[in-house]
């Protein structure tokens, strides 16, 4: 195209690929440095993908629409400046580019990104890279060992993989929803609507599968390269399961699968306990004095067998152990009754008093806490897992201010993978990567601003 003659071609571009790129040189001790993502995804499943494996040291470059960018800027709570601070944590250590995709001209940019890319993550709907020329067999030829982790709802094969399908729906459809509920006492079905956790669980889980996937894919080619072969792979994530493919949450339902086929067992929902599993639960204390009309709940996990003995000697029933309680298939047939004793002495407490009795005996105890709880908690300060994150203001006008967000999981020994920076102003960085990295012009790139091709 006209507006590319004073650029690389896609050749000259190749020949860069196996540059090093480093953002920041205390990013060299991760494990990930030197890994390039190309981020094509929106919301939740791509780019959580993208936070976890920029967490790690890969350089993330996000590709967003000029206009508004991607939709999570905007979601649930904005700060003073107008953007979402959820949309800040789940982009940190990125690199925004506003290019529009629905042009050829922008088409072409994200083209010869991905040529220098390790990685393409992208959640769109199953065929929609291809319609754009930017799928797998479009961009192998120009880089054979590029890795593509695509992220839907039902996976890019199989009679459903059209379907649209955001994470509530892929809750449902495999088996989540149905096992998450109170269970009507005649058919041990669902009693009334499945209970949603209040979180996009579906789109996290697949996001977690989907950076795993990549992972093991860029393991894998580095094997390939010792062999003499420079290919790359397909991570198949959909959220309901010759590639790496997963089925993110079918992978959460441990033994219901197996279980229903040897047994003939259906799984169905459990309140606040779990199936075949005694004693797990929440259990209700005396309110705080502090907060007299708020309901207080405490979970016990006391499924091991010596630790049961123990807490029934905390509870003040010790007729409960013995030979008829001695392991868990025998407290399963009597968990009406251990509950029911439980609870009796649970409710007589405060939490804080269930919490010290329960941790003196060597019982597992927690306390079911807010959010406010978990910023302000000792624990969680320190092993730094909530971390402050400078927000400069992305333009608003504003002072800059900290903002809390979790930190990065799991600590590495010896990797400081503190985030770098907050999610940045949109099209912060498309000036730079579009000189530093495809070697456009200042003319050049004035000129796709001017054509709405860039923002």
């Amino acid at each position: 195209m006209a507006m590319f003659k004073h650029s690389r071609s896609l050749l000259a571009t190749r020949r860069q690929l196996c540059r090093s790129i480093s953002i920041n040189q205390d990013a060299d001790d991760l494990p990930l440095s030197g890994v390039r993502v190309l981020e094509l995804g929106q919301l939740i499943a791509g780019p959580f993908a993208g936070q976890l494996l920029g967490q790690y040291g890969a350089e993330v470059i996000k590709v967003e629409a000029p206009k508004g960018g991607d939709p999570l800027r905007v979601w649930r709570e904005l700060d003073v400046d107008g953007t979402s601070p959820w949309f800040r944590s789940i982009a940190r250590n990125k690199r925004s580019v506003a290019i529009d995709l629905r042009k050829p001209e922008g088409r072409e940019l994200v083209k010869r990104l991905a040529i220098k890319s390790d990685v393409v993550i992208e959640n769109f709907k199953p065929g929609t890279l291809e319609k754009w020329g930017l799928g797998p067999e479009a961009l192998h030829p120009y880089n054979p060992s590029l890795i593509f982790t695509r992220v839907s709802g039902y996976g890019q094969t199989g009679p459903w993989a059209p379907r649209p399908g955001y994470a509530s729906v892929c809750e449902a459809e495999s088996g989540f929803r149905y096992i998450n509920g109170f269970p009507d006492p005649e058919t041990g079905g669902l009693s009334g609507p499945p209970v949603r956790p209040n979180i996009s669980l579906g789109d996290s889980v697949a996001g977690l599968h989907a950076a795993f996937g990549t992972v093991l894919a860029l393991l894998a080619r580095r094997e390939k390269r010792k062999q003499g072969q420079n290919t790359g792979m397909t991570v198949d994530v959909s959220i309901l399961e010759r590639n790496f493919h997963t089925s993110s949450m079918l992978n959460l339902m441990e033994g219901v699968v197996p279980e229903y086929d040897r047994k003939g067992k259906i799984r169905g929902p459990s309140g606040s306990s779990v199936t075949g599993i005694v004693p797990t639960n929440a259990y209700p204390c005396l309110p705080d004095v502090e907060s007299p009309t708020v309901p207080s709940y405490i979970v016990i996990g006391a499924n091991g067998d010596s630790i049961y003995n123990r807490l029934m000697q905390v509870v003040e029933r010790p007729d409960l152990t013995g030979p008829a309680y001695q392991q868990n298939h025998h407290r399963v047939e009597r968990q009406e009754v251990i509950e029911k004793a439980i609870s009796a002495w649970t409710t007589r407490h405060t939490a804080e008093e269930v919490i010290k009795a329960m941790t003196a005996a060597g019982v597992p105890v927690g306390r079911v806490v807010t959010v406010k709880d978990i910023v302000e908690s000792e624990q969680m300060q320190a092993r730094g897992a909530i971390k402050d994150v400078w927000v400069d203001g992305n333009g608003s006008g504003k002072a800059g201010w900290n903002l809390k967000m979790t930190g990065t999981f799991p600590v590495l020994e010896g990797c400081d993978s503190q985030p770098k920076w907050a999610g940045p102003e949109l099209g912060h960085h498309t000036e730079e990567v579009m000189t530093d990295e495809l070697g456009l012009s200042p003319e050049e790139v004035s000129q796709l601003r001017s054509d709405g091709v860039i923002g």
